[in-house]
């Protein structure tokens, strides 16, 4: 590591400093412990745990919202905390709740009449969050033969040959996203390509190569091509975090997951664009947020937010031996 990853160390808080010694250090566990727990001692971090301790006290109801607990589950758990954490093992437990006969996992939620649903809460899934729940249990270390197989293989037969569709569970009604029914839901296929990224069996499948060859389309013809008003302009160019949505930084952070993506002129061209933005001090700064997030370095677009950075680095590290 060059003197970027110095550097991020040097600005980071403690629960970043984690992630970074761990994921981008790849040092152990076990000489990590101190900082660890001083991670867990930060009160965003306890307000994180607080919030998915009761999993399914939120409704599920706009997807594109980080304070939904599974967001927030991801979060912590891409930051390197596991199930030893009682708040992420009772959210871990939480899920494996509700399982219908696919194997596929559910959250609370409630579609109004006047978009195709009851009207009423109800356990079911979209495609939009079904694998988000599938790859929490995937990275918390859940048994993949016996709890996760059977819900990635029903999702997988919904694919399509220009992507994964806007679908839901029949508790869901006829509710369907802003589209053409025949048009791919871009953060589906988005959030499909990460989730099989993990699982040996899919990586190289025909499926997942597909849906990266989908979203490096989109790119190509951004433009033009905008399926369920998911655009790839100038909101999708702006750097910002955390990767819960469909943006720049989220979909490089999936494309680099798979080998044969990082050589293709259009994901250089994402990374060109990123690195474009990058500081003297390889940092780099925000140019959209959350509002909900403006405790955490990446809620203001004012100063470099070494989480954004972290994101970013961990991009390149896929592609790069040094940042």
């Amino acid at each position: 590591m060059g003197y970027g990853y110095k550097k991020l160390l040097e600005i980071s808080d403690d629960w970043l400093k984690y992630a970074i010694r761990l994921n981008l250090g790849h040092e152990s566990k076990d000489c990590l412990v101190e900082i660890r727990n001083a991670a867990l001692e930060d009160n965003r971090i306890k307000r994180c745990l607080s919030d998915i301790a009761n999993f399914h006290g939120t409704l599920v109801t706009n997807h594109k919202n980080p304070d939904l607990p599974i967001q927030k589950l991801l979060f912590l758990l891409e930051l390197g905390f596991d199930t030893e954490v009682p708040e992420i093992k009772a959210a871990i437990d939480a899920i494996l709740q509700n399982r219908d006969e696919h194997g596929v996992y559910q959250s609370m939620t409630n579609v109004p009449k006047h978009f195709g649903g009851k009207g009423e809460n109800v356990f079911g899934w979209c495609l939009c969050d079904a694998p988000l729940l599938l790859l929490a249990l995937l990275k918390s270390g859940v048994d993949y033969r016996e709890y996760i197989k059977q819900g990635v293989d029903h999702l997988v037969s919904l694919y399509r040959d220009n992507g994964f569709p806007c679908a839901v569970s029949p508790e869901l009604g006829k509710f369907r996203g802003p589209g053409k029914k025949d048009d791919c839901c871009p953060y589906a296929t988005l959030i499909m390509a990460d989730l099989l990224s993990y699982i040996p069996e899919y990586k190289d499948s025909q499926v997942a190569s597909s849906s990266v060859k989908t979203l490096l389309n989109l790119w190509e013809n951004s433009l033009n091509q905008h399926p369920y008003m998911f655009y790839m302009g100038t909101d999708f160019r702006k750097l910002k975090a955390p990767s819960c949505w469909y943006d720049i930084v989220s979909v490089a952070g999936v494309l680099s997951k798979y080998e044969f993506a990082r050589d293709d002129l259009r994901f250089l061209e994402m990374i060109n664009h990123i690195k474009s933005k990058q500081d003297e001090n390889g940092l780099f700064t925000p140019e959209s947020i959350y509002l909900k997030l403006k405790d955490w370095d990446f809620g203001q677009k004012k100063v470099p937010s070494p989480y954004l950075t972290y994101l970013c680095y961990q991009i390149f590290e896929r592609l790069y031996s040094d940042v």
